[in-house]
Formats: C-alpha cells, structure tokens, sequence
C-alpha cells in the first residue's frame, strides 16, 4: 500500500512539517511495508518555508530586522543555493502571530521586515523570490515592504516620509527610480490564494482589516487612505491595478506587487504541488491523508486539503482529511474528492489543551484511521 501523506499546518500548534511527521508515524506503526511519502503543504502562509525546504532541500538563513512595530527581531526565510531561490513568508517579520491583540495597530503597523528579508536573500544573489502572502499583520499598501527596497514616499510638503504604517493618506507622492535593480530583475512569484482587489467590500481593509485592528470606526479613514494611495501609484506607474486579483492580499501588498513589478500571482496550493512534483507521487498512491486546524464549508475557496483533493481526484485517488476542529458544510466537500473528515480531538478538552497536544491528538487520529484502512483490505481478501 502506498500512502501519500499531505497536510498544510495546523495554524497555532503544530507545522505541516510536524503534521506530516505524526502521521507517517502512525501508518508505520500499523503497517511496516507501507510505502509512506510526506509532503507537507502550504498556501503561501505559515509553513510556507518549511514546505519547500523538505522538497526541494536548502536551508534557513536568519537575518535581524523590524517586526512590524518596528523592534528588532530575528527572522528566518528559506534559501535554495542551487536554484538561487529565496522562500521567503510575509508572516515572518511582519505578520500577525508577532503580535498581541493588545499590540494590533494597523495605523504603525509596516511591511518594511519583510522588505528587509527580500533585500538580503537579493545579496546573496537571489534570481528567483518566493513571497507568500499569508498572515500580515498591516495594511500599508505594501510601502513599507517596498521602501525597505528602495522606494520613496513623500508628503504635501515633498519631504520624505520613513514610517507610514496604515497612514497613507500621509503620502502624496512616490518615486520608484531608486527601486533595488536586482529586484526589478528578478523573478517574484507570489504564492497566495486571496483573490481579493484592493478596494471595495471585498477589498484588503474591508475583509482582513478586522483582523488586523481596524475597528468599524477607523474603517473609512483607512479605505480612504487606501484608495487615494493607490491614484497616487496608478498616476505614477500609468497603470491601474486595482481591480487585479490578488491586489488585497496581505493588506494591499499584492497591489504594489502588481502595479510594481511583473510579479507572478500563483494559488499557494498549486504553488507547492508543483514544487513538490506531486504528479509523480500521486499516480500509484492507494490514498491520500492530508488534513489542518480547521475544514469547513468555507475551505472550498482555496485551502489546502481541498485543493490536494482536487488533485488527487483527477488521479482517482481517495482522500481523508484531519482536522483540528469541523465546521458546517462538509457535506459540499465529498464532490471534491474528501471521502470523509476526521476531528482529531477525541474527548471533551479545552482549546488550549488541544493546541498544545495537536501533534500526539493527530498521530491517536490519524491510528485509529489506519486500523479503518487495514480492516477494508482483510474485508476485500475475504471477499
């Protein structure tokens, strides 16, 4: 029997990494002449690096820069000497798991960390930039990002703004002419499955504001904001990309991806299926486990484990899928190829407990669907 073992992380407890690792664990423990192949996924948010890392080897460089309130942080991104490819996640230095709710300021919080980490994986000689757009803390148009790179703004008075933080309506011009030449020549792919434009209800301050500290109050001094940053941009750059899908990601810094550079806009899962090289695995698997934190109806529109199972499906490969906690709307899910969902809690217990056990309530889980699988193949013999 060949399984293939394909989780995105369980978001606060454990890594895709961790994840995969629990249930290989487990299929080896009930049958030892499994063929188990991990492939731990991502969607271009937390365990984006890691994921890679696994399939295509490499290694963490760690570089000190701002966090997004501007102290000082250690942060790490993936480096593939081989490909001179940087992997590098908004998350790390500029995104929301770096903060307390009661540091959520989206006014100062700035992209410019993660700036930082593209400028030096471009020093040691970076042709290709894997940015995943996943878990930002900010909503600053992408500025601070791009200013770590080169790019000026400047207020009514033409004097040069460092710090802008949420407060665009702060800057009333730009100037790109210093932008680092190595990043306007390298090849940026952006892995993000947000499809979202950059304004409107459906916009960056509309949908992931909240999360992000934007009160009902604030909402309109921020949209405001936004959209006239983007005419600024627009006239700048003379063209207008703020309807493009993908320009509201991670606090409208897919909009300056687009409007600045010819940055690649993949989907996260796709992204990592072929890095992966998932095609060559899948073909002569009997099934599919993948699994994360949570799987619901909503996880139609760009999770992992339904896009493994649309994948997988194409092969005529079956799929279960773990999860931390399920939610309403699972039934839409078995069209797409999920068989069934399996919670991994297995008994009244508070969330805390279960975030920290995630990895050993995984492995119980992921036996107990073992002993499923084994006890369909001695039905099937007898049969």
């Amino acid at each position: 029997m060949k399984i293939l073992i394909a989780p995105d992380s369980f978001k606060g407890s454990i890594t895709s990494t961790q994840a995969a690792q629990a249930v290989s664990r487990a299929v080896k423990e009930l049958d030892r002449q499994a063929e188990v192949i991990e492939l731990p996924m991502a969607d271009g948010g937390e365990g984006t690096v890691d994921a890679v890392l696994v399939s295509r080897g490499g290694e963490k460089i760690t570089c000190m820069v701002e966090d997004p309130l501007g102290r000082r942080i250690e942060a790490d991104y993936g480096w593939i000497k081989d490909e001179s490819t940087a992997v590098i996640e908004t998350a790390a230095a500029s995104g929301l798991p770096l903060l307390t709710k009661e540091e959520l300021n989206p006014m100062l919080a700035s992209s410019y960390g993660t700036g930082q980490l593209i400028s030096d994986a471009l020093k040691k000689g970076a042709t290709t930039i894997i940015l995943g757009l996943g878990g930002s803390a900010t909503v600053d148009g992408g500025v601070g990002l791009f200013q770590a790179l080169g790019l000026k703004v400047f207020d009514q008075q033409g004097k040069e703004l460092q710090r802008v933080g949420g407060n665009l309506q702060r800057i009333s011009s730009i100037d790109t002419s210093a932008l680092n030449q190595k990043l306007t020549q390298a090849k940026v792919i952006v892995a993000s499955d947000v499809t979202n434009p950059l304004l409107g209800s459906n916009g960056a301050v509309s949908v992931f504001g909240p999360q992000k500290g934007v009160t009902a109050g604030q909402y309109r001094a921020f949209e405001d904001g936004m959209s006239r940053f983007a005419a600024i941009v627009n006239q700048s750059v003379n063209r207008n990309k703020i309807e493009e899908a993908g320009s509201g990601a991670a606090g409208g810094i897919g909009f300056l991806l687009h409007s600045l550079l010819n940055a690649e806009f993949r989907s996260g899962v796709e992204l990592m299926l072929e890095i992966s090289k998932w095609r060559e695995h899948v073909g002569e698997a009997d099934i599919v486990l993948t699994g994360e934190g949570k799987i619901d109806g909503q996880s139609l529109f760009g999770k992992v484990p339904v896009g493994i199972a649309r994948a997988a499906k194409k092969e005529n490969v079956p799929v279960v899928a773990f999860a931390g906690t399920i939610g309403e709307g699972l039934d839409r899910l078995s069209a797409e190829g999920i068989i069934t969902v399996i919670p991994i809690v297995d008994k009244p217990m508070k969330l805390t407990e279960a975030m920290a056990t995630g990895e050993e309530l995984l492995y119980e889980a992921a036996k107990r669907v073992m002993h499923l699988i084994l006890l369909g193949q001695l039905t099937n013999k007898k049969n």
